[in-house]
């Protein structure tokens, strides 16, 4: 593969990541902040377009994310670190795929339910909201998923710091974000709100990164 060709795949992964990083500082910002553990805080905002939107723009941002760690393995090709951005790709589509199907339940599924209870239909939303998300099999394979991209965020993140043609911290905020995003579920709205922008600088820094090239003076 031509120099030039190989240069425009890092510019594309470079452009995906960045889109990434917007609809992960989107997804917390845009998100409806009410009271969940009430039928009344749940209903208003499950049955949102906002809600919708939220949740869809971290859908697309998961998507996105494995198509700009190929555009590292790419940058990193000839490196010692190749094999590290390869496993961080490999491992970020496992952990998206295994997310995905969460946040489509939380998103069309929990909307769906929202709404019929909102139009007066005798419905146990808390009820339905629980079962939808903390069955067994759904919550192993998102808290796997969550943990997949976090390893793969640190894999990119040593990557670019063995690379020896990247800066070496422009993957920091990058793998601190991701390794994160399990446990943000935990946190207020106003450090979950924080941690999408965290995520978002994250990718920004590695798309800039890879959009520039090398910046470290060496051959």
């Amino acid at each position: 593969m031509s120099p030039s060709h190989t240069r425009g795949r890092i510019r594309a992964g470079a452009l995906a990541l960045a889109a990434a990083a917007v609809l992960f500082l989107l997804y917390p910002a845009v998100r409806p902040w009410t009271d969940e553990t009430t039928t009344a805080g749940a209903t208003a905002a499950m049955s949102s377009g906002a809600w919708v939107a939220s949740h869809l723009f971290a859908m697309i941002g998961f998507v996105l994310l494995p198509l700009g760690l190929l555009a590292l393995r790419a940058a990193v090709g000839q490196t010692r670190a190749e094999p590290l951005a390869l496993a961080a790709t490999v491992t970020a589509w496992l952990g998206a795929g295994l997310t995905l199907p969460y946040y489509g339940a939380e998103d069309f599924g929990l909307h769906a339910v929202a709404s019929r209870t909102a139009g007066g239909a005798p419905l146990d939303l808390l009820d339905l909201v629980d079962a939808i998300r903390f069955g067994a099999v759904q919550v192993t394979t998102f808290g796997i998923g969550l943990v997949a991209l976090g390893i793969a965020a640190v894999l990119a993140a040593v990557a670019i710091w063995r690379s020896g043609i990247l800066p070496r911290h422009s993957g920091i905020a990058f793998a601190l974000g991701f390794a994160l995003f399990l446990p943000q579920f935990y946190l207020p709205p106003a450090a979950r709100i924080t941690h999408g922008v965290l995520v978002g600088i994250g990718c920004a820094w590695v798309a800039l990164t890879l959009w520039r090239g090398d910046r470290t003076g060496r051959p």
